[in-house]
C-alpha cells in the first residue's frame, strides 16, 4: 500500500506539473479548513443526511459544501478529478464493490484503520462483519460503509397455503416447492430471479456461496470448481424448468420484480432493499400476501451476500482529512444511521438492527431476514476485481446457459479459462 501511495504522489505532482491539477492550491482545501466538501449520489440517504446538515454545522462550527450527483455524473467526476489528483473532494460517497478496488489499488481512499479505532462510542465494532470486509483492502480500512442490501426470498403466503407447504428452509425444498406451485397453478411460475448475463450475477451469488463456492479463491479463477458449476445447474434450471414461459435472458430486477408483483411466479429472490415495490399496493397486486424470509440453505449452509452498497470514504489528496472524518463519524453514528433506516434504508450497525425502533418501518418477517442474513452473509455479490462490469460478462455466462438449457458445466469451464485469462491481464 506505501509503495502505490508514493506512486500516486508522484501522479499528482506530475499531473500538477502539467496543470492538469492544481492540488493544495486552493484556500478552501488547504488543511484545518472550515469547509468540508462532500460529494454525494442522489439516494434518500443523502436526503436524510442533507436534511440534518444544518445541525452538524451548528455543533462542530464548520461548513459542508454538498455536491450531490446522479450515479453517471459522480461516475464521471470521479474519473477526472481523482485520476488527476484533485483535493477539491474531502469526503466521497463510492461503492465499494464496483469500484472500491479500483480506487484503492490507485491509492485514491485514504487509510482509515486508525480513525475508525480512535472513538469507542461511535464504535466501529457495532458494524457488520460482511459490509466492514468490502471497505477493507489489503487489511486497511479505506471506506465506512453506510447503505447495506443482502438477498432474500420473497414469497406468496396464498399459494403457499394452498399448496399445504411451509416457507422452503433449504434448496431442495425450495425446488420442490416451485415445482409443486407451478404445476398446481398453470400459468404461474414456480421461481422468477434475474437472468441478464450480468444483472444475475449479483443474485446468483448468494447461490454460490450457499453451494460453497466463490468467483475467486486465493486470487485465482474459481467459477469452474465443482461446487460452481452445482450452483450455476441449480439456479438456471429453476428457472429454466419453473420459471415465466418463454423467459427472456435479459431481465434485471425491474423486469423479474414486475413479473412477481403482477401475480406471475411464486418466489422470487431479489435483494431486500426493494422490498416496497412488493409491498406498495399501488405497485404490487400481490402486496397482501407477500412474505419474506431469510435465503433457503444449500449444500454449504444460507449464504446470502450482506453487501455495502455505498460507502463513505476520505480523498487521499484532500488537505482537510481531520475535519472530513469529524463529518463521516457524524453521518454513520449510532443515532443518524437509526434516523437513516426509519426513513427506509437499511444501515450497516448491528445495534440498529437490534432496536426495535430501528426495524419498526419494516415487515417484521422481513427484520426478521434481515437480521439472519446479516449474521450468515458474505461482504461481497461479484467479482472483487477493478474492470467489475467486464468481469460480471464473464461469470455470468454459464448463468444464462442454465437458463436456456445447454450444458452449464461446459460453460463454466469456458467462464473459468476466460476468467483466468482475465485476472492476469488486470494484474
Amino acid at each position: 500500500m506505501e509503495r502505490k501511495k508514493l506512486a500516486r504522489t508522484a501522479a499528482i505532482l506530475t499531473a500538477a506539473t502539467l496543470g492538469l491539477a492544481a492540488c493544495g492550491s486552493s484556500d478552501e482545501g488547504a488543511e484545518g479548513s472550515d469547509t468540508i466538501r462532500v460529494t454525494v449520489a442522489n439516494h434518500v440517504w443523502t436526503d436524510t443526511i442533507k436534511a440534518a446538515i444544518p445541525e452538524f454545522e451548528e455543533e462542530t462550527g464548520l461548513k459542508v459544501e454538498l455536491t450531490q450527483l446522479g450515479e453517471d455524473q459522480l461516475s464521471d467526476q470521479y474519473n477526472v478529478k481523482l485520476n488527476a489528483g484533485s483535493d477539491e473532494i474531502d469526503v466521497m460517497m463510492y461503492r465499494p464493490l464496483q469500484e472500491g478496488r479500483l480506487f484503492a489499488d490507485n491509492g485514491y481512499l485514504a487509510d482509515l484503520s486508525e480513525r475508525v479505532e480512535s472513538n469507542e462510542d461511535w464504535d466501529w465494532s457495532d458494524f457488520q462483519e460482511g459490509p466492514v470486509t468490502a471497505t477493507t483492502f489489503e487489511d486497511q480500512v479505506v471506506g465506512v460503509p453506510i447503505i447495506t442490501e443482502r438477498e432474500v426470498l420473497y414469497y406468496r403466503k396464498d399459494l403457499l397455503a394452498a399448496a399445504g407447504l411451509e416457507i422452503p428452509a433449504t434448496m431442495e425444498e425450495l425446488e420442490a416447492a416451485a415445482r409443486t406451485i407451478s404445476e398446481q397453478n398453470p400459468g404461474t411460475a414456480g421461481f422468477v430471479a434475474r437472468t441478464g448475463k450480468s444483472a444475475a450475477v449479483t443474485q446468483f451469488s448468494s447461490f454460490l456461496f450457499s453451494f460453497g463456492g466463490d468467483f475467486l479463491e486465493d486470487g485465482k479463477s474459481a467459477v469452474g470448481s465443482e461446487e460452481a458449476k452445482e450452483a450455476y445447474a441449480f439456479y438456471g434450471g429453476l428457472i429454466n424448468k419453473y420459471g415465466p414461459e418463454n423467459v427472456s435472458t435479459d431481465m434485471s430486477w425491474s423486469e423479474a420484480m414486475a413479473i412477481f408483483t403482477q401475480g406471475g411466479a411464486a418466489f422470487y429472490t431479489e435483494a431486500d432493499s426493494l422490498y416496497k415495490n412488493a409491498t406498495d399496493p399501488a405497485k404490487s397486486k400481490v402486496a397482501e400476501t407477500v412474505g419474506f424470509a431469510p435465503l433457503p440453505a444449500g449444500p454449504a449452509g444460507s449464504k446470502p451476500y450482506n453487501i455495502p452498497s455505498w460507502s463513505l470514504a476520505i480523498n487521499e489528496a484532500s488537505q482537510n482529512q481531520d475535519n472530513a472524518w469529524k463529518f463521516i463519524e457524524w453521518a454513520t453514528s449510532k443515532d443518524m444511521t437509526l434516523q437513516i433506516q426509519q426513513s427506509g434504508v437499511p444501515g450497516p450497525r448491528s445495534s440498529v438492527w437490534a432496536d426495535g425502533s430501528g426495524t419498526s418501518t419494516y415487515p417484521e418477517d422481513l427484520a426478521e431476514a434481515i437480521t439472519v442474513s446479516a449474521e450468515n452473509g458474505v461482504g461481497h455479490d461479484r467479482p472483487l476485481v477493478k474492470s467489475v462490469a467486464e468481469a460480471r460478462e464473464i461469470v455470468g455466462g454459464p448463468i444464462v446457459a442454465a437458463i436456456t438449457g445447454e450444458d452449464s458445466d461446459n460453460a463454466a469451464d469456458t467462464a473459468q479459462s476466460d476468467f483466468e485469462k482475465f485476472l492476469e491481464g488486470e494484474q
